[in-house]
């Protein structure tokens, strides 16, 4: 129980400073950009990189990530074909599946699992799963979706590899897959420049607030909803569903697989927004609502299952 409260107040605090630089204009009108980019561009993919250099494969060899990518599929799923017969459009629909879908493994799921599971390696399936499926597939289509889709067959058949984050994580599972050993001095500085991405995104975050309207509302507040009541409720039920009725998942077990599907929507969803002009405003209320409505969500699963 500590354990969750203790996550959500790292994050809390680092948004709440963000939102103070951007009430206060430290970093000028263009900080919440000029962080963004320095987080898709350059901090993130090199942390990306740096993670799944050194992370052990055969995690993805699990029941844990069968159960995590079917309730990622399912979730992702249901708005996707609600979009598609609502004609919200592939970049809309695409934020909102990943912000039905695509848990924060990193700075939030890493916390939780240290205090809460008792071992940080527990979302170390998740994190890869997404980063190496969910995220290049992903990215993918919202660059088809744009520029891409005007473009010559092979311009689009190789927008992956014109990614930074979708390069930065197959690099890194190339490097850990060939069993290389990285010197310090060329990962050193790698880690230093990705130990910026998550308060880079998180005070970022916190700037988009600034004079912005209360979440869920205004023309996205049906997507947002859909959103929130998918990642908060749908998929930590489907988790909890395929984990005990299928798998036979029972216990700790059991415990790893809901908790980590009922986290929030990732904050790097955000810059994906941002960096592609599409949904912003979506993503960001549905990570706000998704963040809020997970703490009751984690309370009760740590004390049914714990």
């Amino acid at each position: 129980m500590q354990g969750v409260l203790t996550g959500f107040a790292v994050i809390a605090v680092v948004i709440g400073v963000g939102y103070l630089i951007g009430r206060r204009g430290h970093l000028g009108e263009n900080g919440r950009e000029v962080l963004t980019k320095l987080a898709f561009h350059v901090a993130s993919p090199a942390l990306l990189f740096t993670t799944l250099a050194r992370a052990d494969l055969s995690v993805i060899f699990s029941s844990r990530l069968l159960v995590t990518a079917m309730s990622t599929a399912v979730a992702a799923g249901i708005f996707v074909a609600v979009g598609a017969g609502r004609h919200w459009g592939v970049g809309r629909t695409t934020i909102g599946a990943l912000c039905s879908s695509y848990v924060n493994s990193g700075n939030l799921g890493i916390p939780i699992a240290v205090y809460v599971l008792g071992d940080a390696s527990l979302v170390a399936p998740v994190l890869l799963f997404q980063l190496v499926g969910v995220t290049p597939v992903a990215l993918t289509i919202l660059d088809m979706s744009g520029e891409g889709e005007k473009g010559p067959l092979r311009r689009r058949l190789l927008a992956p590899l014109r990614n930074p984050i979708a390069v930065g994580s197959l690099a890194g599972v190339a490097v850990s897959a060939a069993g290389l050993r990285i010197p310090g001095p060329v990962l050193d500085p790698l880690t230093l420049i990705g130990n910026m991405s998550v308060p880079a995104v998180l005070l970022a975050f916190g700037i988009s607030l600034c004079g912005s309207t209360m979440p869920g509302r205004g023309p996205d507040r049906h997507l947002v909803l859909l959103s929130v009541a998918l990642k908060s409720v749908g998929q930590p039920l489907v988790a909890w569903t395929l984990a005990a009725g299928v798998f036979g998942l029972h216990g700790a077990r059991l415990l790893d697989v809901v908790v980590t599907s009922a986290l929030p929507a990732a904050q790097n969803l955000f810059t994906y927004a941002s960096s592609y002009a599409v949904g912003e405003r979506l993503a960001r209320d549905s990570i706000l609502l998704s963040t809020v409505a997970s703490v009751p969500v984690l309370v009760v699963v740590a004390a049914v299952l714990g």
